[in-house]
């Protein structure tokens, strides 16, 4: 309680784009309070990224590369990135094993968000739960599964905050 007090009070300062973004990510399941302006601290501007698959990269969440010549393997996530990041998106995506659903306190954290952030956030719920039951049915390791649904979490956590982004940016474009 204390800690999402401070978090508040240090939350007030920051840009209203990038406030605006910590309240779209929340609408993600699995991304309350301390994990969305965690997140947009390890991020900053989302939208920099050009591709969903920069954010990946930048994250350490890509699978290594092993090439020469005409041979080419790919084994384990790199881990070569940011692994404060890696770490709060992997442990969100552990709530992605269960059925897609609006509980009350995801349904409170979505209610400022706009309809189309709501929409990523719907598709991201069936798409990586549908994901996770098609891997462990291919016996796929528990925690690879989870990790894999981490990095396709970062897909989603990028098309909200461009969205988001987007959308202040033509806000502003307006009013000047």
């Amino acid at each position: 309680m204390r800690v999402e007090q401070a978090i508040d009070v240090a939350v007030q300062p920051m840009p209203e784009k990038l406030r605006e973004v910590i309240a779209g990510l929340q609408s993600l399941r699995g991304v309350a309070k301390i994990s969305a302006v965690t997140l947009v601290a390890e991020l900053g501007q989302i939208s920099r990224f050009g591709h969903p698959r920069q954010l990946m990269g930048y994250a350490g969440i890509v699978s290594r590369e092993h090439s020469s010549g005409q041979s080419v393997r790919r084994g384990a996530i790199s881990k070569a990135g940011n692994a404060h990041l890696r770490r709060i998106v992997t442990e969100a995506a552990w709530s992605y094993r269960h059925r897609p659903n609006s509980g009350a306190s995801l349904a409170a954290r979505q209610s400022g968000s706009g309809e189309a952030v709501k929409a990523i956030a719907w598709r991201a719920q069936h798409r990586l739960h549908a994901r996770y039951r098609a891997l462990l049915a291919k016996g796929k390791n528990k925690q690879k599964v989870i990790t894999a649904l981490g990095r396709e979490l970062l897909g989603f956590i990028w098309a909200i905050g461009c969205e988001i982004e987007r959308g202040h940016t033509q806000e502003v474009r307006r009013a000047a």
